[in-house]
């Protein structure tokens, strides 16, 4: 059985064809890259004292801050940048569905995996509630809290020499 293959003309042909459709392929794939590597999100928070911009691996590109905040504590401003930085964030797989659908619409596996890594990393933030003032966080210091004086001994009137209780040996001898 020598000789050329039946139909070499057509495998030859079909090989074209893969290596054709590969390259299209990796074009879009680059493209996806290029046009995730520009993706930015900005978040204002809801009184408009402090605006964040991610970039799409969720890095703080922008921050602005009104002089409002001048007026909260500093607990208040890192409540108001933080939340907004997570909403800003959590905003990143929606906006990056949007790139990789128009850049490689028909990947739906590479889509949903990438969409998903970013849902995973950036969920949707709690929602905000506000802690009553009377309520303390674990591991909060409050400013200006007096120390309670420290128990002391009570003092034996008499002359008896016997221990106290406090302090003495725990051990007995009969």
């Amino acid at each position: 059985m020598s000789g050329p293959l039946p139909n070499a003309g057509d495998a030859a042909a079909q090989v074209d064809r893969w290596v054709a459709q590969a390259k299209e392929k990796a074009q879009r794939y680059q493209a996806m890259q290029a046009a995730v590597g520009q993706v930015a999100v900005t978040e204002t928070s809801p009184d408009g004292m402090v605006t964040v911009t991610v970039d799409s691996a969720g890095n703080v590109t922008g921050l602005q801050i009104t002089d409002r905040v001048r007026d909260l504590s500093g607990a208040q401003v890192a409540k108001a940048v933080l939340g907004t930085l997570r909403r800003a964030q959590s905003r990143l797989p929606e906006r990056l569905a949007e790139v990789i659908a128009g850049t490689i619409g028909d990947d739906e596996e590479t889509l949903n995996t990438i969409v998903g890594n970013y849902r995973a990393k950036f969920p949707e933030p709690e929602p905000e509630t506000p802690a009553p003032d009377d309520v303390r966080r674990l591991g909060e210091i409050e400013e200006n809290t007096a120390v309670p004086n420290p128990i002391r001994r009570p003092a034996r009137d008499d002359d008896s020499g016997e221990e106290d209780g406090f302090g003495g040996s725990f051990m007995v001898r009969e």
